[in-house]
């Protein structure tokens, strides 16, 4: 909705365009203050009756279960399955492991929860829902077990929750029901299960430890006996070999290779002396070279020296013969027993490889078959990580709905709606509640601020204003008579109009009190229907059903003392309206009409006329042409400032002059409580200073 800034700075005026008067705001809560309390107390009330007659009461029931992280080992085992060390970490994994969907479906099926409507939606009795579909013919839905368990399942966890005790190892399981008994009962089968999954989780565990164990010591043990073959088949394929034997063969190997190297260095050096005798020309060098004592005394005998030398040449050459036949039978020898030591030395080698491969499966194969015993020792005596500290006690009180807090809740939200509702209505609510404001936007002035007159019907308003004279609203009418008279000083208007823009804002009412406040004065004044649509002005007098009116006299149907009737109690001279075919306008457009009133200024020494709304029919700005003033009634607080503007338009598209403005229907309490006054309000002379000059 789109709100008039102009109201809302009404609602919260300020000092300036940044600065919110509170006092006013608070004003505007004073006034609504029934809306406020009206609308807290419906939804208390409502509240109370959710709280007492409508909600299902609700049980909670608490189990408490503890983590046990000094638990004595029966065995002196390193199991499979080690206990929980009490850590931050593993205290919310275990909240997240109550909460399980796991859990819960064991609980679930455990406790039968499927079938019972609490938590089975399915089995409870059809809703309004379901029945208008089942009218409508719709299908029904097809039930899936499946579906139907994961729905109870979720259920279930909506009713359960888990809390760790802070700087504890306590976890409380908290479950709500409509059965108090049967909340205590799902919250120790909780805190049951949930030790019972411990035990199961590390018994499954240590079985499939078992399962693998018995698998690998079954694969190393046939590792284990396939090397112990392969090392006796390579011990029986070759010849007994030992470490002791491979030394005692590399020891041969070196003696082998040194005398190699002997023989190899002698023959050498024969073979030198066989060259250096054959290559000798002399006599003297052949005997040195030789060193042969029996050569050196043939030197004088050529012929036998010759003969000696060619048998010393030739035993020579057969030593180096010799000698060379030695060397390779030794180097023959010595590649021989090489060849066999380092045949020895291979075997020696793959015989150790092969016996570590044994060892290693064999220590393996026990180590496993180790654990494996262990293993099947712990699986019997698994214990718990947690244990039950405190079983749930059956609920004597509800906690749900928690009732008191439901009114308070409920309290606060009405409160806080009427307070919106009365701030939006007021925001929304674009009229005026001051004649500076409404002066200050039109440009026109205030002549008379009338308050709320007394009264359940037109005539009882009637019979005030005449019984009462000196009320405050007749003082008033006094203060609007005056502003009339003197707008103009050296011709006082004589025919005066009263219009608004819209119906219901007073006009009529304005006429009448304004025209026995003139006949108050001793002048004679005609109060004239001029909405002869609706005729309201015969509600405040007893007239004759058919009588005629306004309508006769200007078609010459009737004379004037005809249809004007004198109250003589009042002396107010009253010419009604009367239903009619003829186009309202059409009439007030006619000479007849400005004839009349020519005629009705000479007889009378004012003429007040009610005029129709001006935004409903164009009456009021006809009439207004043959009038000396116009009063534009604003009923206060109420008549937007859209309506008002544009009543004023439609005034000024004529070129006719609106008087003044009357801002009527004034509620004085409302205007105290909204600031604006003391007990009558701050209108003009109505102000709280007049309640000793008014006589109520």
């Amino acid at each position: 909705m789109k709100m008039n800034v102009q109201s809302l700075r009404d609602i919260v005026p300020a000092t300036d365009d940044s600065v919110i008067d509170l006092g006013q705001i608070m004003s505007s809560l004073r006034i609504g203050w029934k809306t406020i309390g009206a609308t807290t107390l419906t939804l208390m009330l409502l509240g109370f009756g959710y709280a007492h007659y409508l909600a299902t009461p609700i049980f909670t029931a608490k189990s408490v279960v503890v983590l046990d992280t000094r638990k004595q080992q029966v065995v002196d085992l390193q199991g499979m399955m080690t206990g929980l060390t009490g850590e931050s970490d593993e205290l919310n994994t275990e909240v997240e492991v109550l909460r399980s969907r796991g859990l819960a479906n064991k609980v679930v099926e455990e406790l039968d929860l499927a079938r019972d409507p609490e938590f089975n939606g399915v089995l409870r009795p059809a809703s309004l829902k379901s029945q208008i579909f089942s009218w409508l013919g719709a299908e029904d839905v097809v039930r899936n077990p499946e579906t139907e368990r994961d729905a109870v399942v979720s259920a279930f966890l909506e009713t359960l929750s888990v809390r760790n005790v802070p700087a504890s190892y306590v976890f409380e399981i908290a479950v709500k029901s409509e059965n108090p008994g049967k909340a205590a009962l799902i919250a120790d089968t909780v805190a049951r299960r949930y030790i019972l999954n411990q035990i199961e989780v590390k018994f499954d565990a240590t079985e499939q430890a078992t399962a693998w164990l018995t698998n690998r010591v079954g694969e190393l043990k046939t590792e284990l006996e396939a090397a112990e073959e392969k090392l006796k088949v390579f011990n029986a394929s070759t010849s007994l070999i030992s470490e002791v034997t491979l030394t005692s063969l590399e020891a041969q190997l070196k003696d082998m290779r040194d005398r190699v190297a002997q023989v190899t260095e002698q023959e050498a050096m024969i073979l030198a002396r066989v060259a250096a005798l054959k290559t000798a020309t002399t006599t003297d060098a052949r005997a040195e070279i030789a060193k042969d004592a029996v050569l050196n005394r043939l030197r004088d005998n050529p012929p036998a020296f010759d003969q000696r030398y060619a048998q010393v040449v030739a035993r020579a050459e057969l030593d180096a013969m010799r000698a060379t036949d030695q060397r390779e039978a030794l180097q023959r020898s010595l590649k021989t027993l090489s060849e066999q030591a380092s045949a020895q030395g291979d075997d020696m080698i793959t015989l150790q490889q092969l016996t570590r491969e044994a060892e290693a499966s064999r220590t393996l194969y026990e180590y496993f078959l180790s654990r494996l015993k262990e293993t099947s020792a712990q699986q019997g005596i698994q214990q718990a990580d947690s244990r039950m500290l405190s079983q749930a006690i059956i609920p004597a009180f509800p906690t749900e709905p928690r009732k008191s807090l439901i009114l308070a809740m409920c309290g606060i939200l009405g409160l806080m709606a009427g307070v919106g509702l009365v701030l939006f209505r007021e925001a929304t609510r674009n009229g005026y509640r001051t004649a500076r404001q409404l002066e200050e936007e039109t440009g026109i002035v205030v002549m008379g601020q009338i308050p709320i007159i007394p009264g359940k019907a037109r005539r009882d308003i009637l019979s005030f204003m005449v019984s009462k004279p000196s009320s405050a609203a007749m003082e008033a009418v006094r203060n609007l008579r005056t502003s009339v008279l003197l707008s103009n000083v050296d011709k006082p208007p004589q025919v005066i109009i009263s219009t608004s823009s819209v119906p219901s804002e007073g006009k009529t009412t304005n006429s009448l009190a304004l025209a026995l406040n003139l006949v108050g004065t001793g002048k004679s004044v005609l109060l004239i229907e001029g909405d002869i649509r609706r005729n309201t002005l015969a509600q405040y007098f007893p007239t004759d059903p058919g009588s005629k009116g306004l309508v006769s006299l200007l078609s010459g149907k009737a004379s004037l003392d005809e249809v004007v009737v004198k109250n003589a109690a009042m002396g107010l001279s009253v010419l009604f309206g009367e239903k009619s075919s003829i186009n309202a306008a059409d009439l007030f457009m006619s000479e007849s009409w400005k004839t009349f009133i020519i005629q009705m200024r000479e007889r009378f020494d004012y003429v007040i006329i009610d005029t129709p709304p001006v935004l409903v029919v164009p009456d009021a700005r006809i009439i207004a042409q043959s009038a000396d003033a116009v009063l534009f009634t604003v009923r206060w607080n109420d008549t937007s400032r859209v309506q008002v503007q544009e009543a004023l338009r439609m005034f000024e598209t004529l070129r006719l002059k609106v008087s003044g403005l009357v801002l009527s229907q004034i509620d004085g309490a409302e205007m105290k409580r909204y600031g604006y006054g003391g007990k009558y309000g701050s209108y003009g002379a109505y102000s709280g200073y007049g309640g000793k000059y008014y006589s109520e």
